[in-house]
């Protein structure tokens, strides 16, 4: 069993930075292809950016590619979204997601088998 539990949320203003953390308590994180998703009141969740367990291959949603980094720290269990150039259609709760299955595509939710439970993000105008 994994627990994931996200962190790093807030609120900033438009143009700013955070950085979100995402913390598993299971065994064998290395293993685990991440993704991270989120979801705006009234809206279905999207994908955000997933990073591949095996050399660390990464992928980003159009709408955040170039100004998002996904990375992962494996000795301490943690996957990280270092997100910069906010505004305020980033608004949204934000979730973890983990899955050991090997996968054609990142970008689907139904992919992943563990979710943490979620951590807000408010970009102010």
């Amino acid at each position: 069993q994994v627990q994931l539990v996200e962190s790093g949320g807030g609120l900033v203003q438009a143009g700013g930075s955070l950085r979100l953390s995402c913390a598993s308590s299971g065994r064998s994180f290395s293993l685990y292809n991440m993704g991270w998703f989120r979801q705006a009141p009234g809206k279905e969740r999207e994908f955000v950016a997933a990073i591949k367990w095996i050399g660390g291959t990464t992928y980003y949603a159009d709408s955040v590619k170039g100004r998002s980094t996904i990375s992962r720290d494996n000795a301490k269990n943690t996957v990280y979204l270092q997100m910069s150039g906010l505004t305020p259609e980033d608004t949204a709760v934000y979730y973890c997601a983990a899955t050991p299955r090997p996968l054609t595509t990142y970008s689907n939710d139904n992919d992943y088998q563990y979710w943490g439970q979620g951590t807000q993000v408010t970009v102010s105008s």
